[in-house]
Order: C-alpha cells, then sequence, then structure tokens
C-alpha cells in the first residue's frame, strides 16, 4: 500500500490481463422472489467498475441463473427462482450490459460448472485468456465462492471486491470474504482500489 492509503501497483500487476464477473445480478435476487436487500448498496459500485473495464477494454461475462422447472437441486431450498426465459430471470436494468459483453447462462452456484465461461475466457487476449477474474455480485457465501473455488482450481488469479458483493447477512458476507482469502488465495479490496488498479494498468 502507499502511504495515501491508495494501492500500489507492480510492473508485474500492470503486464496481468483481467476479465470481470458479473454473478447473479438478475431481477430476481436484487428486486424479486429472492430478493436481497443488501444488494442495492453494491450496485453503484459495479456500475463504476463497468465503466472503467469500457475504457480499458476489460472483458465483461455476466454470469446468470437460468433454471429449468427440473432444477430441483436448488428449489429445494431456495424456493423456485431465476427460470430461463422469465423477468426474473433477466440482468436489472441498473446494469444493462453493453453489446461487447458476454452473457453466461448457468444453472448451478458456479459460473463455471457445465457453461462455456472457460472457453470464452481462453478466448481472450490473442488465446492466452486473462491472468486474473475479478469476481462481483451475489452472493459473497454461495454463487462468488463457488465461482471463486473454480476460477482457483484452474490457474486463475481471484479478486473480490468486498463492497463489489454481499448477503443476506453481514455474517454470510464476511464468511465468504474470509473463506476466499484464506483457501483460495483471493485479494479482498475495495472496489477503489480495484478500478485504480484497472487504470495503472492501461496508463
Amino acid at each position: 500500500m502507499r502511504k495515501d492509503g491508495g494501492m500500489q501497483v507492480t510492473k508485474r500487476e500492470e503486464n496481468k490481463h483481467y476479465a470481470v464477473l458479473v454473478v447473479d445480478m438478475l431481477n430476481d435476487f436484487i428486486y424479486g422472489k429472492l430478493k436481497c436487500v443488501r444488494a442495492k448498496k453494491i450496485i453503484p459500485k459495479i456500475q463504476s467498475l463497468l465503466e472503467t473495464t469500457k475504457d480499458i477494454e476489460v472483458p465483461v461475462f455476466f454470469c446468470n441463473d437460468a433454471h429449468q422447472k427440473n432444477d430441483s437441486y436448488e428449489f429445494k431450498l431456495w424456493g423456485q427462482h431465476a427460470l430461463k426465459g422469465t423477468t426474473g430471470a433477466k440482468i436489472i436494468n441498473d446494469l444493462k450490459p453493453s453489446k461487447f459483453d458476454y452473457i453466461v447462462p448457468k444453472r448451478t452456484y458456479s459460473a463455471f460448472y457445465n457453461t462455456k465461461l472457460q472457453s470464452l475466457l481462453k478466448k481472450k487476449f490473442g488465446g492466452r485468456g486473462p491472468d486474473c477474474l475479478i469476481i462481483v455480485g451475489i452472493h459473497t457465501n454461495i454463487c462468488a465462492k463457488h465461482t471463486a473455488y473454480d476460477a482457483f482450481v484452474r490457474g486463475f488469479e481471484v479478486i473480490v471486491p468486498e463492497d463489489g458483493v454481499t448477503a443476506f447477512t453481514e455474517k454470510d458476507h464476511k464468511f465468504g470474504l474470509d473463506y476466499m482469502k484464506q483457501n483460495y488465495g483471493a485479494k479482498i479490496l475495495k472496489m477503489s482500489e480495484i478500478i485504480h488498479l484497472l487504470e495503472k494498468t492501461k496508463a
């Protein structure tokens, strides 16, 4: 860290390639059936990050639940939600994707499991793929955590903004952050630090 509180960017970090995963910022989770009241606070933070990615060409992947009616493994716990093709499964208007962003449907907690995410990532940066994934969205202790695990075992570095993810409770949120840091080596930063990092890599 610098003395002024900002994040010091090393030469190695400047040479990294980054991608952003926006997890489950859907109508059902923000405003609907499984509404997380705390999620509204992270919307402006994610908006700021997405605005930054447009200026520096960091790819963005919206990883969204798109369940089938027979996905009973989750419905038994949470009730029916984010059914494919319904309004509840659509990305909130606050974070409307651009034509350059990628949409990755998923049917489990992880954005990698039985999806096209890994193959899409590998196509970026001349076939090299990103070095580091920035994970935002909900829930810190569930879908963000499971996605971080699958990123970790695939060799990606993981960054999670503590103010860019959330959960139903502060306890669950902190648990998710601590778990990802301790077990996956995830860097837990402020969104402002991450934006500063991305801006420096382009400078």
